[in-house]
């Protein structure tokens, strides 16, 4: 391992990989924001996209150029000097070039033979130098290639004034091993900087990263998310966590932001973050079995990495009810309003919570409360904060989708009407209008998932809900025909558990 106080760049290419995801393309001001949010977040270089492409795609490089962001912009070109003229006109702050090495994409795509490729590389950086511009050099699939002619390469583009020199596995057929080789070859070689940019057709582009990076690489490619084409690329929020919290290296990424940086790529490419996903995923820090909640209790580091915490990447830790539960987590989950069951009781509700789970059900808090009131001799409810009178939606093909509700908060009336993106998102905004109005505090809607209980268009539908106020979270199930009543009776359940003390 190099030393140990060095910093790693952040290069980020969601912008252009990333949309390279089949099925996936951002509009002009969706990657404006995200290019922003980029920046907010510390990321060193922004790979905005490839400015020959098309004219719009020139246009929104250029738009984010004139952000006037901290971060480098780059944009991407073939060894062509209509792509690098492209990539100049926008003001890019550097030009990342590349050709195929490999002898396999030489012979089927560019029909160059070795000397060609050098004598093009020599070329075209000379090309992108003269004009004034940062120049990365990359010898696309270049684990791939020979070896003798792929160092001869990078050496060529260094002698021509390449500033740093990327190498791709661009069809993410390395290992770490076999990376941790070659990285270390072209590092005793050339002495401009490393960068590795990684696919992961196998599920090895964070570890092949990483095993650059202990062979001399200053520099990673990663997307947000790991988008890219087929199998995506290194994975963001994986790359940069574990050159900080497991290899002890720097980077300039306000890591507390990864979270809510994973979530805006999930909501602006609809592709959903898995909930085992590391880091980011749902399940991240979350816990069900017994001796695991019993343990993050008493001290987070027993059943957490411990170098890497819910707060130190902008998530948060779950306590999950479920088949594997404690009465740890359900005592620390009843106390929590107030509620404290005997010995003999607990037991009674850890069973009962354990058989629900056993069934395939999801327990909800709300089920969990259920299930103490009744064990307890509480079978009359708590004070409902929140009641709903009356609901009505509208929609249809020319209407935007509208909500009004009247509902009795705290004893008294309120009605709210309010427009949404459907009527689900209409109804829970009317909702939300008419409780933020009585109480205080902001509710809000963390978590919302649907499933058709039964089949056929007249399905019952479950709606869970998550919903936080503060530091507190808790999670409820509506259940009806209609998924509108299900959702605000499942939101307005959520909200009644949340109040009560």
């Amino acid at each position: 391992m190099h030393e140990k106080n060095r910093i790693i760049e952040i290069f980020d290419t969601t912008l252009r990989d990333g949309e390279q995801t089949p099925g996936i393309s951002f509009t002009a001001e969706q990657k404006r924001t995200i290019a922003r949010q980029l920046d907010a977040l510390g990321v060193d270089i922004i790979e905005a996209g490839t400015p020959i492409t098309s004219k719009e795609e020139k246009e929104v490089v250029q738009l984010i150029c004139d952000e006037g962001l901290s971060a480098k912009i780059c944009g991407l070109a073939r060894i062509l000097t209509q792509d690098i003229d492209a990539c100049v006109d926008c003001g890019v702050d550097m030009i990342h070039i590349f050709v195929p090495s490999s002898a396999i994409q030489r012979e089927h795509t560019t029909k160059m033979s070795e000397a060609q490729v050098k004598e093009q590389a020599y070329k075209m950086t000379r090309y992108v130098k003269e004009r004034g511009f940062m120049c990365m050099f990359s010898a696309m699939d270049a684990t791939r290639t020979r070896l003798e002619f792929l160092i001869d390469l990078y050496k060529t583009a260094e002698e021509a004034g390449a500033d740093i020199l990327n190498v791709p596995d661009t069809v993410g057929v390395s290992e770490p091993f076999a990376m941790y080789e070659l990285v270390g070859e072209i590092y005793r070689a050339v002495k401009v900087p490393i960068s590795i940019h990684c696919h992961n057709d196998f599920g090895l582009a964070v570890a092949n990263s990483l095993a650059a990076v202990k062979a001399g690489a200053s520099e990673v490619q990663v997307s947000v998310n790991g988008i890219g084409e087929r199998a995506g690329n290194a994975d963001l929020v994986e790359t940069v966590m574990s050159l900080n919290s497991i290899y002890g290296l720097k980077t300039n990424i306000k890591t507390e932001r990864l979270f809510e940086m994973a979530k805006l790529i999930e909501r602006l490419t609809g592709i959903p973050i898995p909930v085992t996903k590391p880091v980011v995923g749902e399940n991240a820090f979350s816990h069900e079995s017994g001796i695991h909640t019993h343990g993050v209790m008493v001290r987070s580091d027993t059943f957490e990495p411990g170098i890497m915490t819910p707060e130190m990447v902008g998530h948060r830790r779950r306590i999950v009810l479920g088949k594997h539960t404690g009465k740890h987590s359900v005592a620390k989950k009843l106390s929590e309003i107030g509620m404290s069951p005997s010995k003999e009781e607990l037991e009674e509700i850890l069973e009962r919570i354990k058989e629900l789970g056993a069934s395939g059900k999801r327990v909800t808090d709300d089920d969990l409360f259920s299930i103490a009131e009744v064990v307890m001799g509480e079978i009359a409810r708590h004070e409902r904060i929140v009641e709903l009178k009356e609901l009505s939606v509208m929609t249809g093909n020319n209407l935007i989708p509208t909500a009004s509700l009247k509902a009795v908060v705290r004893g008294k009336e309120c009605t709210s009407a309010q427009m949404g993106l459907g009527p689900v998102d209409a109804a829970l905004k009317a909702i939300q209008q008419v409780i933020g109005g009585e109480i205080d505090g902001d509710i809000e809607l963390k978590d919302f998932r649907i499933e058709a209980i039964t089949g056929g268009s007249d399905a019952l539908a479950e709606v869970i809900v998550g919903v936080k106020k503060g530091d507190r979270m808790v999670t409820a199930r509506g259940v009806r025909e209609d998924i509108v009543m299900a959702s605000v009776e499942a939101f307005i359940n959520a909200v009644n558990r949340l109040m009560q003390r």
